[in-house]
This record gives structure tokens, C-alpha cells and sequence, in this order.
């Protein structure tokens, strides 16, 4: 190392070691003793109720740096992915956001987590990138700020297609159940428009109090009465919860749920009753080798000694893969305005199984949706 270069090593390694006062539960990959470091920050949840998704998609975006840091980093540069547990609350969300973006150190941000969450963040960071949030509200991407990136389709577009599915198999009587609160709000009008351009009128629109709430009990009820033919669950950590209370209860309705109900943990505690239920995905199965990205996906968390693979961690390494291309393109000097610029660069990106494009104010990188079922053995096939 050059005399130059001394200084900002140790300044670096100073920093990182500053940085364990963002948050009481600030996590961190051990320090990587090179000449320069890229810092990328998450916040989300990594105690509270969507844990599950959350921490399995960070564990997909630290398998896939554990594995680019290996080969020698982007552009000579080894990467940190700092994290800050929000415990799913919108302000520390937000409070997390603000302490990265005053670390001018750090560069761009990953996947926060949920709707309001998310909405936290890009309401407090505005210089630098955000990348992949994990939430397919539909109304919240509308008015986006150009620094966000989004990764995956939208709750229309999964609803939709979930719609289009059951018609493939001659079911009409379909009907929702959904938080009361604005993910739910936007994915009933969703629900709503799909059914109408299908010329079908919903057999059931009942509701939670919200979208952690487990007061699922009227709506089981609700749904029981109604027995639609499909069920459409908008659901993330609660779905086990209400599948079961709704066979208790003598439901016989085929289930369907959004992309954030579909975790390991979610399919593990259904046990046998998980079999047989239909989610949207928008990323393609994990246990689905024929894809580029699944392999090199599969051989990563391998390495990083995982071997729980799952649609939340793919997401999550598809959203670091993401962000890696942007900083690729942006050379060894990367800025947090180059970053930006960089990612506005990408057109027609194929990672092996789902492309991505950004470019001229579009800031919707993904469009693929597919539908998978449970299978034996908990297995997503789609």
C-alpha cells in the first residue's frame, strides 16, 4: 500500500468501527482488511413480526457479496453490508435511514422492508440510492423519487395474475381478504380492477385490522360463509395463522397468496397444510435449477454455508445483484451521484431467468410474476 493510501485505511477501519453506535442491533460483516471498501447499509426488520422475510433476504444479499468479495470485489473494492434492525416500525426505520445517510462513507441503500417502511425511508434519503425495497405497493411507487430503484413487480401485477391463473381453471367465485390499512387498501383496487376487466364480480371482500394484526377470526368466519371457490390471502407473517383458523373453521376454498406470504417459515409452520396453496412469485423458484440465476443463487448461499433456500433470500440476492451492476458500471471512483447515474443505466439486464431495465424515468426494474405451489416437502413449483 502506498504511503497515500495509509491514511484512508485508517480512516476507514476508524469509521467502521464508529459505526456500531447506528443502531443497538447494527450488524455488520466482519472487517475486510483491503485497500478500499464499498459500504452499503439495510434497515429492516430483524426482531419483530417479518423477520422471516426480512432476514432471509438478507441473507441472500450477504451470500451473494460473501461470494463477489471472494473473486476479488467490484472493481478491486470488497463490499460491507451494514445492517440496522427497525423491528418493522416506520419511524426507526426512518431514524435508521437518516444515521446512514449522514455517513457520507456509505453509498447506497438495500432493500428496506415493508410498505410503510419503506415509505419512511425514501421520505428521509434523497442523495443516495435505494434499492430493491421489498414491497409491492403499487400506489407508493407512483410518486418515487428517481433515487429509488424498485426490483420487483408490483401487488397489481401479482393480483392480477392470480386472477388470470384461477380463470385458466374455470374458477369464478374469488374472493380477498386484506388489511385494513394501505397495502390492503391498494391491493383490493387492484383486486377489484383485474375482476372487473374479467367481467367477474368478487364473492367476498372481508378485511383484517392490519397487516400484522392475528384478529383474523371475523374474517375467517366471513370467508367460511361466503366459501368461494378461491380465497386470495393479502398476507405476509399472519398467513399460517389464518389458513389454519380457516380449515379449523371447515373453509374448503382453494388459498392463494401474495409474494410476501410465500416464507420458509410461513411454509414450515403450515406443515401438510401448506401443501396445494398458490402464491405469486416474483422472482423465479428457488429449487428451479433451469435458471442461470437460481444456479448461481444456489451455489452461493451453498458456500456461505446456507442451504435454506428460499424465494425471500433470492430476492434478496437478486437485489444485490442489482446494486453491484450499478456500482460495476460506475468504476472504482463510485460517488453516491454516480451510483445513482449508473443504475439509471441499465436496460435490458439479464440475470438468467428475470430481466432487469431502468433507464429514460422508468424506475421499475422487474416485470416477471409467475404462480408456484406448495408441493411435498414444503417445495415452491412453479
Amino acid at each position: 500500500m502506498s504511503d497515500a493510501h495509509r491514511p484512508c485505511a485508517r480512516l476507514a477501519r476508524r469509521h467502521l468501527l464508529q459505526l456500531g453506535a447506528v443502531s443497538a442491533a447494527a450488524l455488520a460483516f466482519p472487517a475486510l482488511a483491503q485497500n478500499r471498501t464499498i459500504k452499503l447499509a439495510s434497515t429492516f426488520d430483524n426482531s419483530g413480526p417479518e423477520k422471516p422475510i426480512a432476514s432471509g433476504c438478507f441473507k441472500g444479499e450477504t451470500a451473494y457479496f460473501n461470494a463477489v468479495n471472494k473473486a476479488g470485489g467490484i472493481n478491486g473494492a470488497k463490499v460491507e453490508l451494514l445492517m440496522s434492525d427497525d423491528q418493522f416500525k416506520p419511524d426507526v426505520a426512518k431514524a435508521n435511514a437518516q444515521a446512514f445517510a449522514a455517513d457520507k462513507s456509505i453509498l447506497g441503500l438495500l432493500a428496506p422492508v415493508g410498505t410503510r417502511q419503506a415509505a419512511a425511508v425514501m421520505e428521509a434519503v434523497h442523495d443516495m440510492a435505494i434499492v430493491g425495497p421489498i414491497t409491492g405497493t403499487a400506489t407508493l411507487r407512483k410518486n418515487s423519487p428517481p433515487n429509488v430503484f424498485w426490483v420487483r413487480s408490483s401487488y397489481d401485477q401479482e393480483v392480477d395474475k392470480l386472477i388470470r391463473n384461477a380463470l385458466t381453471l374455470g374458477i369464478t367465485r374469488i374472493g380477498i381478504v386484506h388489511p385494513n390499512d394501505p397495502l390492503g387498501k391498494s391491493v383490493l383496487a387492484a383486486f377489484e380492477r383485474s375482476m372487473a376487466d374479467a367481467k367477474l364480480t368478487p364473492a367476498l371482500v372481508t378485511t383484517t385490522p392490519g397487516t400484522t394484526s392475528t384478529e383474523i377470526e371475523p374474517a375467517v368466519q366471513a370467508a367460511v360463509k361466503a366459501a368461494p371457490q378461491l380465497m386470495i390471502m393479502v398476507m405476509a407473517g399472519v398467513v399460517p395463522l389464518f389458513v389454519k383458523a380457516f380449515r379449523a373453521a371447515g373453509g374448503t376454498s382453494s388459498l392463494y397468496g401474495l409474494s410476501i406470504g410465500a416464507s420458509t417459515s410461513n411454509i414450515e409452520v403450515l406443515g401438510a397444510q401448506a401443501r396445494g396453496i398458490g402464491f405469486a412469485i416474483v422472482v423465479p423458484s428457488p429449487f428451479a435449477p433451469k435458471h442461470e440465476i437460481v444456479r448461481r443463487y444456489q451455489t452461493d448461499m451453498t458456500a456461505s454455508g446456507w442451504s435454506d433456500w428460499s424465494l425471500p433470500s433470492l430476492e434478496g440476492y437478486i437485489n444485490a445483484r442489482v446494486i453491484a451492476e450499478g456500482l460495476k458500471r460506475a468504476g472504482p471512483a463510485v460517488t453516491r451521484e454516480s451510483l445513482i447515474a449508473s443504475l439509471d443505466r441499465i436496460e435490458s439486464l439479464d440475470l438468467g431467468g428475470i430481466t432487469i431495465s431502468y433507464g429514460h424515468g422508468n424506475r421499475i426494474g422487474s416485470q416477471f410474476v409467475d404462480v408456484a405451489v406448495i408441493g411435498a416437502e414444503g417445495r415452491i413449483v412453479s
